[in-house]
């Protein structure tokens, strides 16, 4: 069974906490897919990536790209996994996927758009009713995540 994580951004927005959780990936060695609402949403990350910290870059690529077996984080607006992740982080819309096929799924959700909320608490029953491990993230006032459920 896969564990299934879900993250309420109420205090950041997608553009600063991906970035973070997508380089604990890379420090353990995982491969990770990104799987995004829209192809805009996608073009707007895939740049972001490339420059939201001065001082390096987070390797990752799309399929304008190509070479998907090299890249250790592949964006995507499908639900495509051409570089054998087995984290998948969806946001932005996109749809949970069967967690069957990954280790981790981590679902990211605006707190901030009710219809988020509802897509977050449907598929929360979804993968617990389907025996999957689950946890609810929270950020505290301090900014630091707290485990909430």
């Amino acid at each position: 069974m896969a564990e299934v994580l879900f993250y309420h951004l109420d205090r950041q927005p997608l553009d600063r906490v991906l970035p973070g959780l997508l380089e604990k990936c890379l420090e353990r060695g995982w491969r990770s897919v990104v799987q995004l609402g829209s192809e805009e949403r996608l073009e707007a990350i895939d740049a972001h990536l490339w420059t939201w910290r001065e001082e390096g870059f987070l390797p990752h690529g799309t399929s304008k790209d190509g070479h998907a077996a090299m890249q250790p984080v592949w964006l995507t607006a499908g639900d495509d996994n051409p570089n054998e992740a087995t984290v998948r982080f969806v946001a932005d819309g996109a749809g949970l996927p069967d967690p069957a096929g990954y280790q981790r799924v981590v679902m990211l959700f605006d707190g901030n758009d009710n219809d988020a909320v509802d897509r977050a608490r449907a598929a929360w029953k979804e993968v617990k009713a389907a025996g999957h491990d689950t946890t609810y993230w929270q950020q505290s006032d301090q900014g630091r995540w707290e485990r909430k459920g």
